[in-house]
């Protein structure tokens, strides 16, 4: 394992993101850093000239030099970029995909990292950058993932690690945080605005408040417990929602979704019953799974 801090650090994709980490890295010290940007925008042209560091529009033979590369670039772009930086960079460095890539391109960028000697991090940014900058907290995995860590913490980022992982671990569980935040954000879009039509939104906060005396790993998982008990009677209370809603004259896109999971689960449960009375948790997630996995299943054979 490598434990010398890094000398030499490029940055590849310099927009909003890999700029925070950049400002970062330099103002603690790291001077020797490589930037790299197709289309630099002002502020990272004016953080450039203040560093008096250069900026390359794409990757090539100055990344020889780089102990560390940190890809910063779109998700979908990450494979492709992986494959442009592995023409120049030299065995030994550490490649560190901070990319939300698909979990599939990060396994593949890691073989194709191994194949030329150099180790490949899976970096997941745990937050929203625009928030706490290069503070986010990170979850790493991969071969060196010491070096990573211990740059990281150099920043004072919190940085956990999945010490028994492999890369695609650390990306796969930052995308099921994202089915719950990018929901509960389209849930509490259309909540908050129906409430503020209703003139009730201060006493929504309210009646909400009794959520906070639950952990929330507790609150979910009575969540899905209870759904598969109750979720034709919800769905009543979801149906009736939307109409208030439609009644205010707002349009409702989340709700729709969440009615057809409720009527989903109502009728999977007059056809195949859960048979249990008071369902655990992992009982009750045993049996969603099945019924979701069916679901595709129907969905794919009428495609």
């Amino acid at each position: 394992m490598k434990q010398n801090p890094p000398a030499k650090i490029a940055i590849i994709g310099c927009g909003e993101v890999g700029l925070s980490y950049a400002r970062a890295l330099f103002e603690h010290g790291q001077s020797e850093l490589f930037l790299c940007e197709a289309a630099p925008s002002p502020a990272l042209k004016d953080f450039a000239a203040s560093a008096k560091l250069s900026i390359h529009p794409a990757p090539g033979v100055w990344l020889t030099e780089c102990d560390v590369i940190m890809s910063i670039v779109t998700g979908s772009a990450s494979l492709a970029v992986c494959r442009d930086v592995l023409q120049y960079a030299s065995p030994g460095s550490i490649y560190a995909d901070f990319t939300t890539a698909r979990p599939d391109d990060k396994r593949t960028g890691s073989k194709s990292c191994d194949e030329k000697g150099i180790s490949y991090v899976d970096v997941a940014i745990m937050g929203a950058i625009a928030l706490s900058g290069a503070r986010t907290p990170l979850l790493i995995t991969g071969k060196d993932w010491e070096v990573i860590k211990a740059l990281m913490q150099n920043l004072k980022t919190p940085t956990a690690v999945i010490e028994d992982g492999s890369p695609g671990d650390a990306i796969s569980l930052k995308l099921m945080r994202s089915i719950f935040t990018k929901g509960l954000e389209a849930l509490a879009v259309e909540c908050l605005v129906a409430a503020e039509a209703f003139g009730v939104r201060e006493r929504l906060y309210s009646v909400l408040s009794d959520i906070d005396n639950t952990s929330l790993r507790d609150f979910l998982e009575m969540l899905v417990r209870t759904h598969v008990l109750h979720a034709g009677r919800r769905r009543q209370e979801v149906v009736t929602a939307t109409q208030q809603l439609h009644e205010t004259g707002l349009a409702t896109a989340v709700l729709p979704g969440v009615e057809a999971l409720f009527a989903r689960t109502t009728k999977d449960l007059r056809d195949t019953p859960i048979g249990v009375p008071q369902p655990t948790a992992q009982q009750a997630i045993d049996w969603l799974r099945q019924s979701m996995s069916n679901a595709h299943a129907v969905e794919s054979s009428a495609l």
